[in-house]
This record gives structure tokens, C-alpha cells and sequence, in this order.
């Protein structure tokens, strides 16, 4: 009878082990602590500009949004403020941006086109952000050309 409980109890070792050990995992993986990541931060690339503008012209910015992950539900907005010179900044073919008004950005890569009403230096910067908080800022400063 003996030898029985022996057999018995080593047989039943491992499946009490592989119980306790699910056990334990299940009981440390508490619901609250489960994070389901939706947040991604992004950089923004863009291209080279001229260094100077004369008044009346206007300068392609051309940009892209580099996500570091992929997330579908994932919005863009842009806004800018000039706080030297004057001038507009609109996309594509739309009505110019009002200095610090948030806008849509329908895409990933944009176009802005910056348009100079001033004889004298320039500079302004653009803020894109997305939905959930993440913000970029790029500068842009231009010289007056005498053209």
C-alpha cells in the first residue's frame, strides 16, 4: 500500500505543480494592469526650404507624419503662429490658416505653402499634434529678398 502512495504521489506531482504555477500567473495578471497600447508618438520630416522670400511669394513646405506604430484611429491637426513679419499659411488649395485655430490634417504627407505680406525677416511655427496629446513643433524663419 505503501509503494502505491509513493507511485501515487510522485505521478501527482507535476500536475499539482503545473496547477499551482497557473495559479499563481493567473492570479498575478490582474485586469487593471493589462495595457493595450493606442498612443503613438510620431516625429516630422520636412523637406529643405529657402532661407529667404520676397513679398508676394510663396514657399512649398513639403512634410510627412512618421508614426512610430500603426494605428488606424489615429487624427492630425495643425496650427501655426507668426511672430515675426507677415504672411499666410494654408494648405493645398484652401482658404489661409488663422494664426493659432486648430485644423484637420487629412494626411500623413501635406503641403503648405506659405505666402509673404512683409518686406522684413519672417519667422512662424507650425504645431502638429495628434488625438491623443502627442505635439510636434517646427520653425521656419525666412529673410526679406529685395526682388
Amino acid at each position: 500500500m505503501k509503494a502505491f502512495f509513493n507511485k501515487f504521489t510522485i505521478g501527482l506531482l507535476p500536475v499539482l505543480m503545473a496547477v499551482l504555477l497557473s495559479s499563481f500567473t493567473l492570479i498575478s495578471c490582474s485586469k487593471d494592469e493589462l495595457e493595450i497600447q493606442n498612443d503613438f508618438p510620431f516625429e516630422v520630416k520636412v523637406m529643405p526650404v529657402p532661407k529667404e522670400i520676397s513679398n508676394g511669394d510663396t514657399v512649398e513646405i513639403r512634410g510627412t507624419i512618421q508614426p512610430t506604430g500603426n494605428y488606424t484611429g489615429t487624427q492630425y491637426f495643425i496650427r501655426y503662429f507668426q511672430f515675426d513679419g507677415k504672411g499666410t499659411l494654408r494648405y493645398s488649395n484652401e482658404i489661409p490658416y488663422k494664426p493659432n485655430d486648430s485644423y484637420s490634417l487629412p494626411e500623413e504627407q501635406f503641403r503648405l505653402y506659405y505666402t509673404s505680406h512683409s518686406v522684413v525677416s519672417q519667422s512662424f511655427e507650425v504645431w502638429i499634434s495628434d488625438n491623443f496629446g502627442n505635439e510636434k513643433q517646427l520653425s521656419f524663419e525666412f529673410n526679406s529678398s529685395s526682388d
